[in-house]
């Protein structure tokens, strides 16, 4: 990500939105207001936004029907609500539904400018495979959207690769046996909250240990195949992606200390 965001501020109230655009302009951001859902909508289809700050009260369009327009056109795009009220049941659909940051106003500046401070930080993916060839190919695919991507075919050597590469945000696994399910847990034990992705290509009589792994192991995923070569089809492709940005926005959520609220 570059050194300052492109942010969208929308809210009907102009104030508001002249206040927060004058804010992030002085700390080296550089924001543009929508006044309404809409206006937002056109905007970031003629432009590039790396966030978007909502209020969740609009006329027309509220900002949970914002967000999930945005959600269906551009997923990776982090979206923070503004509500004046804590228990707002649309904030708390927001937050369920992938919201990565409810802020209730008047905002705490210092808080919405150390969120920006941890979006600019870009957290690489560690691909973990001990087949060179599957996992150059998946890492290219990754790097083609515009994921940061670190590489080892080495497994015992995983902990050792995390902590040479401190900006590690997201592990993606090969699980086959229960040697790796031993992996897992030195890396949970090394690293309690790293987000991890375990790909399965065939559980057989695993199923059980594999359940109970995902259940011990906090900020742990699944992502089943069939077949690994289905990974280079688009519909198992766009599976992991969308897996991946809704585990990099969770652990986004979980490092600003907001609550993350998982669907059902």
């Amino acid at each position: 990500m570059s050194e300052k965001l492109h942010i969208l501020i929308v809210d009907d109230n102009r104030m508001m939105t002249k206040t927060l655009v004058d804010i992030c302009n002085t700390n080296g951001h550089e924001a543009e207001a929508a006044h309404s859902g809409p206006e937002a909508l056109e905007k970031m289809i003629d432009g590039h936004f790396d966030c978007v700050l909502s209020d969740i009260k609009m006329p027309d369009v509220n900002g949970l029907e914002l967000y999930k327009a945005i959600k269906a056109m551009w997923p990776n795009i982090p979206v923070v609500l503004m509500s004046a009220y804590a228990s707002n049941t649309l904030v708390k659909e927001g937050l369920k539904e992938g919201v990565i940051n409810a802020m209730i106003k008047p905002l705490d500046i210092n808080h919405l400018l150390c969120l920006f401070i941890s979006m600019q930080i870009e957290r690489s993916i560690l691909l973990v495979d001990d087949d060179p060839i599957f996992c150059n190919s998946l890492g290219d695919i990754l790097l083609a959207r515009g994921f940061a991507v670190t590489r080892t075919n080495h497994l015992q050597n995983v902990v050792k690769s995390i902590r040479e590469n401190e900006e590690v945000g997201l592990l993606i696994m090969k699980m086959e046996d229960e040697v790796d399910l031993k992996i897992l847990n030195g890396i949970r034990k090394a690293y309690p909250y790293l987000p991890v992705i375990l790909m399965v290509e065939n559980e057989g009589g695993m199923t059980p240990k594999i359940d109970v792994a995902l259940e011990e192991n906090a900020h742990t995923h699944l992502l089943k195949l069939s077949d690994y070569s289905s990974i280079y089809k688009p519909f198992e492709r766009e599976k992991l992606l969308e897996l991946l940005t809704e585990v990099q926005h969770q652990e986004l959520s979980r490092i600003i200390g907001q609550p993350v609220i998982k669907g059902s």
